[in-house]
């Protein structure tokens, strides 16, 4: 009795088989063809043991970094890196199994992604791929899903995630920057020369403006503009004289020979 429950359990234990989340299985018949065309979601199904085998596939979205080294417009080499998100479309399961196996992603996407990249690149200049990294990136992922869709695949997201140049291009490049900086320096050094030029002109306008005023205010008014000179500087000079210290005078003497004199006194 024990025996044939056994037997019992075994034989509908090796009927069921377990989905679970985020899994699809697809079951290969040897009676009926090879690959079935259903797809069962998660769960507990049953088969027809020996018969019947089920193929679990996970259908759940995964990255991967796809690496190619390509070549750009202006033949020069670029190390360039996809990051796809990617997952297979879930009711055309049975055919993807058909055609490519279980191990689909491995034989579809670093073989589309290398080939996309090589002929998006190509369409591009070096310099070309830094300021329009968007659009490289807008049309490498146009592309890609494109291509993914003839081999049952669906692309979430692609971006560009690594891009570095040989080292002879970052050496121009450098070498093109610096050059960039010394032009700019050398203008700015022109620009400040000529506004130097322009304010020593200028200067020099106003200083014969100046003396043109004076020359005629001379002709008219005779040596009277040069004695209210004298005066204002004589007033200037005894302001000074009066607010500083240690000031003697030396009138001149009795019969008016001589000329009076100011000494300052040092008392260090």
């Amino acid at each position: 009795m024990s025996g044939a429950l056994a037997v019992g359990a075994f034989t509908v234990n090796s009927c069921l088989y377990n989905v679970d989340g985020g899994e699809r299985v697809v079951l290969f018949d040897t009676l009926r063809g090879g690959i079935l065309k259903d797809v069962r979601g998660e769960g507990t199904h049953f088969m027809i043991p020996v018969i019947q085998r089920p193929i679990i596939l996970d259908v759940r979205t995964k990255p991967r970094e796809i690496p190619s080294v390509t070549g750009t417009k202006d033949l020069q080499m670029v190390n360039i890196k996809l990051r796809v998100l990617w997952r297979p479309v879930e009711n055309e399961l049975p055919q993807l199994v058909r055609e490519l196996g279980t191990d689909f992603d491995e034989r579809v996407l670093p073989s589309i992604g290398n080939e996309v990249l090589k002929s998006v690149v190509a369409q591009y200049n070096a310099e070309e791929l830094l300021s329009k990294r968007a659009e490289v990136s807008s049309r490498i992922k146009e592309e890609m899903m494109k291509r993914a869709r003839h081999f049952h695949l669906t692309l979430d997201d692609v971006a560009i995630t690594h891009l570095t140049f040989g080292r002879e291009f970052m050496r121009a490049i450098e070498s093109k920057q610096v050059a960039s900086q010394e032009a700019e320096r050398q203008q700015w050094v022109v620009k400040k020369a000529e506004q130097e030029r322009q304010a020593v002109v200028t200067r020099a306008e106003g200083e014969a403006e100046a003396a043109g005023i004076i020359t005629a205010a001379m002709e008219k008014t005779g040596n009277a503009i040069i004695e209210v000179r004298r005066i204002d500087a004589a007033k200037e000079i005894a302001a000074k004289l009066a607010n500083g210290r240690n000031i003697v005078y030396l009138p001149s003497q009795q019969n008016g020979s001589g000329s009076n004199m100011l000494l300052g006194i040092d008392t260090k």
